[in-house]
């Protein structure tokens, strides 16, 4: 019997790789996406190419999408064994207005999806991992969430400044050491 994986942002880039990597591992993959033609397309380049993947609508930032997520996977798996938080954004990289240090409205849309999105996620598939011999969830963050990376002159990420993300994803890590205990 193989694995039922979820990837949330699996429908592009690292999310993606992260799926087709599964897949081919021999787990049941499913891609979920906001956009439902994303999640399709990409599920439907899994299939293609002979791997076991499904399609799932998953809004991080909207609870009742969450919760419908979580319900479609119970329906149809009755368990997950492995939860992928990789959704995430990064406004801040393509802002073209001039802040004093950053925009308070971008710091909210990216702590929505980046951290809170993250632990609606959580929430709602944990009981589904809790019927899995081995649930697991890997918590996909960044080198600039590391506090010590850029507080070090000598690091490559010393001079990037983008708060809101950088702080997010130092949340996320926060949020990764307390689910482990």
């Amino acid at each position: 019997m193989s694995n039922i994986a979820l990837i949330t942002g699996g429908n592009r880039g690292l999310g993606f790789a992260t799926a087709r990597a599964l897949a081919r591992a021999g787990n049941t993959t499913i891609i979920a996406s906001r956009d439902e033609s994303r999640a399709r397309d990409a599920a439907e380049q899994l299939i293609a190419e002979g791997l076991d993947a499904e399609r799932l609508v998953l809004d991080v930032t909207s609870s009742s999408s969450v919760a419908d997520a979580a319900k479609r996977v119970r329906e149809r798996h009755e368990h997950l064994d492995i939860l992928i938080n990789n959704a995430g954004i990064l406004p801040e990289a393509t802002d073209s207005v001039e802040h004093e240090f950053a925009d308070p409205a971008m710091f909210q849309q990216t702590f929505d999806t980046n951290v809170v999105g993250a632990v609606t996620v959580i929430e709602a598939f944990l009981p589904l991992l809790r019927g899995s011999e081995a649930g697991r969830i890997v918590n996909v963050s960044s080198t600039m969430g590391s506090l010590v990376e850029r507080a070090n002159p000598d690091s490559p990420y010393y001079a990037m400044v983008v708060p809101a993300y950088q702080s997010s994803k130092a949340a996320l890590n926060s949020i990764t050491i307390g689910l482990s205990k």
